[in-house]
């Protein structure tokens, strides 16, 4: 069932949890995402990001129509979600193609230009009828290799009362927020600002986003989540798991035989990953 990121961030709210948002760069990911959720029986996000790209993976156009039969055919709520978009016209040509959902990364921007580059793109993903979210300081990601805690720098946290004035001046659908989580591997086990989140929540009307969700204790999704955050992007532990159970195969000659192992690798990490962010434990 393919739906919008604002209805399946109801579905969070309602139940106070958060929903597990997962990439998509190859179809044996997609596979596992969906596969997860329905087993589940659970809302899920399936996501590309524009970075694939920059990595040598699969192209927007390609997985797009991929990414939305498997969700149009699944049997829970799935919203398609294109992620950390940083330029105008990739974002069109994402909502052209039918994403239900897309996030405008404007965090290497000030301030006025992030802000008047998210107000832009509501009006267009408007016209779509699809959902918005946007960022507001900086997960340290790209820039900063994906593991390092950056607890120490407060130049790229999300400040609490500029938050509230950006998502009411933008009327985005969902803000992602910095509080101490990264991408990629932690180098060191990562330190969140709870304070700063709790603060961000109170201000905030709308689901706050965690970016950066692998690696982080069971604990720690269990506060971020109390304090607001409906949605969890996750990947790193999930491509990770399915290297391992490739890995762990014996010895083969067939291809595809590779693919399902690290299918079935990443179908039980994502398992895992939703039963915590649905407060259930692994």
């Amino acid at each position: 069932m393919l739906v919008t990121l604002k209805e399946i961030l109801k579905l969070a709210e309602a139940k106070k949890n958060a929903i597990g948002c997962f990439n998509g760069p190859n179809l044996a990911s997609m596979r596992a995402v969906i596969y997860a959720a329905e087993e589940l029986n659970e809302p899920v996000v399936l996501t590309h990001a524009q970075l694939h790209e920059d990595m040598g993976l699969c192209k927007m156009d390609e997985v797009a129509p991929i990414m939305l039969y498997l969700a149009d055919k699944a049997k829970v709520p799935v919203c398609v979600h294109l992620d950390h978009g940083t330029d105008l016209d990739y974002i069109k040509r994402g909502l052209d193609l039918g994403f239900t959902s897309v996030m405008f990364d404007g965090s290497a921007l000030d301030y006025e230009s992030n802000l008047a580059n998210t107000s832009v793109i509501r009006e267009i993903s408007l016209r779509y009828g699809a959902s918005l979210e946007a960022e507001v300081g900086s997960m340290g990601a790209r820039e900063h290799g994906g593991g390092e805690s950056l607890v120490n720098d407060e130049n790229i946290y999300t400040d609490p009362e500029s938050a509230r004035d950006f998502a009411e001046a933008t009327g985005i659908d969902a803000l992602a927020c910095a509080f101490g989580t990264v991408h990629g591997f932690y180098i060191k086990e990562p330190k969140l600002d709870f304070a700063r989140l709790k603060k961000i929540h109170s201000l905030v009307k709308v689901p706050l986003v965690m970016h950066g969700g692998s690696g982080v204790s069971d604990d720690d999704y269990a506060k971020v989540i109390e304090y607001g955050i409906r949605k969890v992007n996750y990947y790193t532990y999930m491509a990770k798991a399915g290297a391992a159970a490739v890995a762990a195969m014996e010895p083969t000659k067939f291809y595809h035989d590779i693919e399902v192992a690290a299918m079935e690798g990443m179908k039980k990490d994502v398992m895992a990953a939703m039963k915590v962010f649905m407060r259930q434990g692994r």
